[in-house]
């Protein structure tokens, strides 16, 4: 297998690894306890060699994305169960 890219996320106390890889066809197959333990070894060992990079104190800033997060909130007024003249008066 050859690592491609691996992106961290962080939500409420939880790690999520998105591991991008190329493998041969005659690996073990998806949802396997075989492919996790081969996922997970990859992943494992291509973060050690991160973290052995950055001790490595050659580290340089060499460009930003120009991405800002943004979030949008939406109110949509939703049909009421209880019939349609309950909603038109909701909506308005």
């Amino acid at each position: 297998m050859t690592l491609q890219r691996i992106v961290l996320e962080f939500r409420d106390g939880e790690l999520i690894a998105r591991v991008l890889y190329r493998s041969s066809l005659d690996g073990p197959n998806p949802s396997t306890k075989a492919r996790a333990r081969e996922v997970s070894a990859l992943a494992r060992s291509s973060l050690q060699d991160a973290l052995e990079a950055l001790e490595g104190g050659a580290n340089e800033l060499v460009g930003t994305s120009g991405f800002t997060t943004r979030e949008d909130l939406l109110s949509v007024a939703l049909p009421r169960p209880d019939g349609p003249a309950a909603a038109t008066r909701a909506a308005s």
